[in-house]
C-alpha cells in the first residue's frame, strides 16, 4: 500500500459506475485529493476545487492514452480496462477496478491472461454470460480498497 497520499486520482470515466464516482469524489473533499475524470463525453461533477473532468476526442481509446501521457508515478488510476492498468502500471501508478480489485505487477500479467481467454470463449459461443451485475458487495469492496489506498 502506498506510504503517501496520491496527488491525484484519475477516473476512466465513461464506463465507470456512478457510485464509485461518488465514493472517489466524497474521499477527494475529505482529504484534498484532486480527482480527474477522463471521458468521451460531458459528466456531470460536483462543485469542487479538487475535481476536474477532461473530455477528450472520440477516438478509440483516447481517454486511456489522455491518462496514460498525464498520469504521475503514486497516482490512483480507476479503470476496469485491464490493458490500461498493465500501461499505468508500468508507469508505477496504482491501478484500481471498479470492483475493489487492487492490480498489482505481479498480478496483471494474469489477469490479461484470462481476459484474452475468456474473449476467446465468448467469441466462441462457449460462454454467453457476462460479468455479475455491479451491486452492493462491489461498492463495499471498492470503499474498502480506496481508503487502504488514501490512509
Amino acid at each position: 500500500m502506498p506510504k503517501n497520499k496520491p496527488n491525484t486520482i484519475w477516473i476512466d470515466g465513461d464506463s465507470c459506475p456512478k457510485a464509485v464516482k461518488e465514493l472517489v469524489f466524497k474521499t477527494s473533499r475529505r482529504l484534498s485529493i484532486n480527482v480527474i475524470l477522463v471521458a468521451n463525453s460531458f459528466h456531470f461533477l460536483p462543485q469542487s476545487d479538487f475535481i476536474k473532468l477532461i473530455v477528450v476526442n472520440d477516438g478509440f481509446d483516447a481517454a486511456d492514452q489522455h491518462i496514460v501521457d498525464q498520469v504521475e508515478i503514486h497516482d490512483i488510476v480507476i479503470t476496469a480496462d485491464i490493458p490500461l492498468a498493465a500501461k499505468v502500471l508500468k508507469k508505477k501508478t496504482i491501478a484500481l477496478n471498479p470492483r475493489g480489485e487492487i492490480y498489482t505487477e505481479n498480478s496483471i500479467g494474469s489477469i490479461l491472461s484470462m481476459r484474452d481467454l475468456m474473449k476467446e470463449l465468448r467469441d466462441g459461443g462457449l460462454i454467453t454470460k457476462g460479468s455479475a451485475p455491479f451491486g452492493p458487495k462491489d461498492i463495499r469492496q471498492f470503499a474498502d480498497s480506496l481508503n487502504r489506498l488514501t490512509s
